[in-house]
């Protein structure tokens, strides 16, 4: 890996390696990848002798951006049981860091969020599900975030969430 990389991280989304830092933690001066996640300008810190561990991907293609519209335009997809059930399941959907399962939890959960509102833990989940696909998105059709949000809920064909 190296400077500029364009990398998806499970559970946090696409971002851009924009650096190597040095910092000492417990005493044990350590080497970081600095990455940084275009959706929410947030900074993480990867340990570069992790980062196997970390299970970090490369983009999808272009091409593979029509599976993404079928995902986002298909049915909804009931998942039988409570909504802890639900939730357990379409975490470990996540943490798999396939952009499939991303769109898939984006499209369900924001399809039942506008019919009526989700559980907390589930309002979690499809923020953070939608994070993933629209950072990895935004490299891959060179969008804006805003502009890849508005297609997305065009795909999805549900109102734009609110964020309260």
């Amino acid at each position: 890996m190296k400077i500029g990389d364009k990398l998806v991280y499970p559970m946090h989304g696409a971002g851009e390696i924009t650096g190597i830092e040095e910092n000492e933690v417990g005493g044990v001066l350590n080497s970081y990848y600095v990455f940084r996640l275009p959706t929410s300008n947030m900074k993480l810190m990867l340990p570069v002798d992790k980062v196997e561990e970390a299970g970090l991907r490369e983009l999808i293609s272009p091409d593979e951006v029509d599976k993404v519209v079928e995902v986002l335009t298909a049915e909804t997809e009931q998942i039988q049981g409570s909504w802890n059930k639900r939730f357990h399941t379409n975490l470990e959907r996540l943490k798999s860091g396939d952009i499939l399962d991303a769109a898939a939890i984006a499209r369900n959960l924001s399809r039942q969020n506008s019919k009526r509102k989700v559980s907390s833990g589930e309002r979690r989940l499809l923020d953070l599900s939608r994070q993933i696909l629209i950072s990895e998105l935004v490299y891959v059709c060179n969008k804006t975030p805003e502009e890849i949000t508005e297609w997305v809920d065009k795909l999805i064909d549900v109102p734009p969430l609110d964020n309260d």
